[in-house]
């Protein structure tokens, strides 16, 4: 890959899930030190904790310090923010999810996901007031956003040009169950992939699995696959891009090893 790129990591959404014991972890492992063999296998974990309840800042210093330097926790925004009809509501509660740990983290603090239901549809006057509230720093972490739409109407070029104005990026979601795009909108790209499949014991075959790393090295240098679906035919500045990429649901029990085997590829 060329040095002008940007950094590729690959992982999974969090680290406990009984099924793991079996396919993932060493037998003899305690379920306390989980997160430090997890960390040390990929290089980035979604946590999705942070969805259902605020967490304390000594909690997310025990991530910090259970995973090893150069690792990046993504935080899954809560849905009590996100799962409403009107996102702008929330734009009062962000800085009490901001201020709850999340800088604890320090450096391996990575990109916050906000996640949207599947009712919520595109209306740009609400979804540009929640974006432009976001603030871009976090007791000087710098902080960097991506939304997950998954409601038919955000594939509307007016989004994306929204999404590019506040640097915030869209989730890639490979799936069938809701409408997605790979315009590129903020200078990292996030692609959750949720099409592990049980009888592949890399969850996506190999075939498959080089396929996403050379769209993943493509999107680190700049460029854009021409084989996913887009909602504009404008592209971003080609500049090198940090690439997040999450084996998220599908046969869950095979998503660490397709991301380790991912990692072999880039």
């Amino acid at each position: 890959m060329s040095k002008t790129a940007g950094r590729i990591r690959a992982g999974i959404g969090g680290w406990t899930y009984e099924p793991w014991e079996e396919t993932f972890y060493p037998e003899d492992l305690p379920k306390k030190s989980q997160l430090n063999y997890a960390s040390r296998q990929v290089t980035a974990i979604e946590i999705n904790g942070t969805f259902y309840r605020l967490q304390k800042p000594d909690v997310f210093a025990k991530w910090r310090d259970d995973a090893p330097d150069d690792f990046v926790f993504s935080i899954k925004a809560p849905r009590y923010l996100t799962y409403r009809k009107v996102l702008s509501e929330a734009v009062p509660s962000v800085p009490r999810f901001l201020a709850s740990g999340l800088s604890s983290l320090g450096p391996k603090l990575g990109p916050i996901l906000w996640q949207l239901p599947p009712t919520l549809h595109f209306n740009a006057d609400d979804i540009g007031a929640f974006l432009e509230a976001l603030p871009h720093t976090l007791d000087d972490l710098p902080l960097r956003h991506v939304l997950e739409v998954r409601h038919k109407t955000f594939m509307d070029p007016a989004y994306v040009e929204l999404a590019r104005k506040h640097s915030v990026a869209t989730v890639f979601a490979h799936t069938d169950e809701f409408p997605n795009f790979a315009d590129v909108s903020a200078d990292f790209v996030y692609a959750r992939l949720r099409k592990t499949e049980a009888t592949q014991p890399t969850g996506y075959s190999k075939a498959d699995l080089d396929a996403w790393s050379k769209r993943a090295k493509l999107w680190a240098e700049g460029g854009a696959p021409d084989d996913l679906p887009y909602v504009t035919k404008t592209a971003p500045p080609k500049k090198p891009r940090d690439v997040f990429i999450y084996f998220i649901s599908g046969a869950k029990e095979r998503n660490p090893a397709a991301a380790k085997h991912l990692l072999t590829l880039i």
